[in-house]
């Protein structure tokens, strides 16, 4: 089935995500912070005829919308907001289905999803569809019951403007815009690996109101680690969904699942996970490193026009060196260098459902 070019929700979405499993491959989340990174994202996937989602964090949002503006709070949504209609208005132009999805939210942050929602109920009045196309409450660190039941309170919100949530089921390690916990190297990290019995709740909860996915920790982390300081388990995924298919007497692979902290994995891990229902992917330190690394080179090869606007020896102007196109376009070449190889390992190259 194609779909129309451009930022997708409800069943749009859900066909797209449908696509996913049954194909066998996952979409790239990506962090983004500013304009060039929005535009890197967009660029990469018209280029690689892949579908992805450009997603947002708290931190993320308040950046975009400019660290001068005196009340973060009002900053993190309207920086949000603000990023949302940028993508709005030239994903079609792209040519390709983009997902929008805002990032860890803990039990402080709720309000800010609260906010985002009014604007996204606004967005569908006006519109017919939401501003967003879904959101995540991180409650991991809190008690499994408290977790889900603030889930389906947004969940039944969302479900009536077709949007998605994103749940955190287990802990994602590492620490990710002031939201996550820690690795300790010596620590027994048996919290970072979701329970089965945990999943199948979810699923019996919130599956009667809306639509959602679920970020299961099976020894993933933010951030990028020395090897062997954690074990990714993909097994957990195919353990959850066995449970949940084999009690409810649904068909295979019923959740639709989320890999958090997939910079720095193991290519053949990534593979497995694809393997039991993963259709999405984050993807930030590596994209971060990879804008940065660029930007570095560029500066570093007209060391010069760094220091001096005229060459103190010979008089050459240096303008078009320092150009803040001329290194921002370089840190959005390796930022998209880096996303081809994502979308490589995610199988998601030429599978654009945009038509």
């Amino acid at each position: 089935m194609a779909l129309k070019a451009g930022v997708v929700s409800g069943e749009d979405y859900i066909e797209l995500v449908n696509a996913c499993k049954a194909g066998g491959y996952a979409l790239a989340a990506v962090n983004c912070v500013g304009t060039d990174t929005v535009n890197g994202v967009m660029e990469a996937a018209a280029r690689n005829k892949s579908d992805v989602i450009i997603q947002f964090s708290n931190g993320g949002a308040q950046f975009y919308a400019g660290l001068g503006m005196e009340d973060s709070f009002q900053a993190k949504v309207l920086g949000a907001v603000a990023a949302a209609q940028h993508v709005h208005l030239l994903a079609e132009h792209y040519g390709i289905c983009v997902v929008l999805h805002t990032d860890h939210a803990n039990r402080k942050l709720v309000p800010w999803v609260d906010a985002l929602i009014d604007h996204s109920e606004a967005h569908f009045k006006a519109h017919g569809r939401p501003l967003y196309t879904s959101h995540m409450l991180d409650l991991s660190e809190e008690d499994i019951d408290d977790n889900l039941s603030e889930c389906a309170r947004v969940l039944t919100r969302m479900a009536k403007i077709d949007m998605s949530l994103e749940i955190e089921l287990g802990i994602t390690g590492g620490e990710e815009d002031g939201v996550g916990h820690e690795i300790d190297e010596n620590a027994d990290n048996s919290h970072l690996y979701t329970q089965p019995e945990d999943v199948l709740k979810a699923y019996e909860l919130l599956s009667p109101i809306g639509h959602f996915s679920v970020a299961a920790s099976f020894g993933n982390v933010h951030g990028v680690y020395k090897p062997g300081n954690v074990q990714l388990r993909p097994e957990i995924l195919r353990n959850s969904q066995a449970l949940v298919a084999q009690t409810r007497k649904v068909a295979a692979n019923p959740l639709n699942l989320v890999f958090h902290g997939g910079s720095g994995s193991e290519k053949a891990k990534i593979s497995e996970a694809l393997t039991y229902g993963v259709f999405k992917m984050n993807i930030d330190t590596d994209t971060q490193f990879a804008f940065s690394e660029a930007v570095g080179a560029y500066v570093m090869e007209h060391e010069k026009a760094f220091k001096h606007q005229i060459d103190p020896e010979d008089g050459t102007p240096y303008k078009k060196q320092y150009d803040p196109r001329k290194w921002l376009r370089a840190g959005e070449q390796g930022f998209i260098a880096r996303l081809d190889e994502a979308f490589k390992d995610l199988g998601s190259v030429g599978k654009t459902l945009a038509g």
